[in-house]
């Protein structure tokens, strides 16, 4: 694996990339919208003047733009990668080069390489973090907890990482106060159902060239991830079947219109499978032993655990690499088995992620919840908030400016009817 380390202290795979990340930026920034506004107000007042940020996220072009915007708000920025697949190589070499802000990531690292980049941004000694998957919050309590005393406060992307940071609250280890960016109406309604849609089809496609039309569409969860990807799926032209263990989740799964079953039953059948759930082991040894020869199966949930991968490798007599981001497993029995990106985010893995229209209020949610932070840390309790409704209203009045849409407002007499008790029929 080949890096280079100019002055500035980073490690990115090669600053010859930056010309064609500069251009990926820019083509970017032309879909998020609100965030320019947001970029205008922070280079005006300085916001985050004499902050520093360290950003365990996605290395893309949506995020290089958050990156710029934070610090044109006066932030110290450091980032790395929240993944090891989901590096856009080029993009963090423009980052370095041409912004100036120090990057650790490199695609396809290692494990160690992972964690090492981590440790790198905690080197930054944040006052504020802000991390897809709490990992980075995890280092600075596990390893570096000699830092934690100058972090007034953080952000969370991901739904994986605020159900660990809303443990880590429950048992009282948690040492700072966390915006909750992922419970936000702006980005779980959006950018879990249509971004996570869209680039989870794109991904598979990519990695595969298989054709979604008139095959079966196994998906694990009924999120706002799974309602988004059924629906994607289904516009492919795909049987889309949902499983899930939350009776609700279900029920809504069939009155869309969907087959629901448990993941035993659907894994005779599926064709392709995708898991959405956040947890471990949704498709295990019991599924592999019953799968069809020529299953795709993939994750476009945080971590590369939904997966049992260990299992799935004892249980292969041989493994290849037939593709980019697919590794095919044969059992003993002679079924083929495609494991799509490692088990990791295959929407990251394979494509480029989240369209930058969609990521432009996720971000937009982020550094007004970093602004926020800043301002109101002093009075804020070691657990996790979520972002204030003004803002995740401001959010979503702005991105509907920015798309020439008016709406109503309420008059008087209506908001006086809404507030009162007394007039009936």
């Amino acid at each position: 694996m080949s890096t280079t380390t100019t002055q500035m202290n980073c490690d990115v795979k090669n600053l010859d990339l930056a010309d064609q990340g500069k251009k990926r930026i820019d083509w970017a920034n032309q879909s998020m919208k609100v965030l320019q506004i947001i970029r205008k107000e922070f280079i005006k007042n300085h916001p985050l003047r004499g902050i520093r940020v360290s950003a365990c996220l996605h290395v893309t072009a949506e995020t290089a733009n958050l990156a710029v915007c934070l610090r044109d708000g006066g932030a110290d920025v450091v980032l790395c990668a929240s993944n090891p697949l989901s590096t856009q190589d080029d993009v963090a070499a423009s980052l370095v080069r041409d912004q100036g802000i120090p990057v650790f990531a490199i695609k396809g690292e290692d494990n160690d390489t992972y964690y090492n980049h981590i440790i790198a941004a905690t080197e930054h000694r944040p006052h504020i973090t802000m991390d897809d998957g709490a990992d980075l919050v995890t280092v600075l309590h596990t390893k570096r907890q000699d830092l934690l005393d100058g972090v007034i406060g953080g952000t969370e992307e991901t739904t994986t990482g605020v159900i660990r940071l809303r443990a880590m609250a429950k048992e009282g280890v948690l040492r700072y106060p966390i915006v909750a960016v992922n419970d936000a109406d702006t980005k779980h309604f959006f950018d879990n159902r249509y971004g996570t849609g869209q680039s989870t089809i794109d991904g598979i496609i990519r990695a595969t060239n298989f054709l979604l039309a008139g095959s079966k569409f196994v998906i694990a969860g009924y999120g706002w991830c799974g309602r988004g990807l059924a629906s994607r799926g289904r516009g492919a032209g795909a049987e889309v079947i949902v499983t899930e263990i939350d009776p609700t989740k279900a029920l809504e799964a069939v009155m869309d219109g969907f087959r629901v079953m448990s993941m035993t039953e659907a894994a005779k059948i599926g064709d392709v499978f995708c898991t959405v759930t956040g947890n471990k082991n949704v498709l295990a040894r019991e599924h592999f032993e019953v799968l069809k020869d020529g299953a795709i199966i993939s994750n476009s949930g945080h971590f590369n655990v939904e997966i049992d991968i260990p299992a799935l490798e004892k249980m292969s007599s041989s493994k290849r690499t037939t593709r980019n981001f697919v590794e095919e497993y044969v059992m003993r029995d002679g079924r083929k088995i495609n494991l799509l990106g490692e088990g990791r985010l295959i929407n990251l893995a394979s494509a480029e992620g989240h369209p930058a229209s969609v990521m432009d209020m996720s971000f937009a949610d982020q550094a007004l919840s970093v602004e926020y932070m800043v301002k109101n840390y002093k009075t804020l309790e070691k657990k996790v908030y979520k972002v204030p409704e003004d803002l995740d209203k401001r959010v979503a009045r702005l991105k509907l400016e920015s798309m020439g849409i008016k709406i109503d407002r309420l008059t008087p007499e209506q908001e006086e009817y809404l507030a009162g008790w007394s007039e009936g029929t």
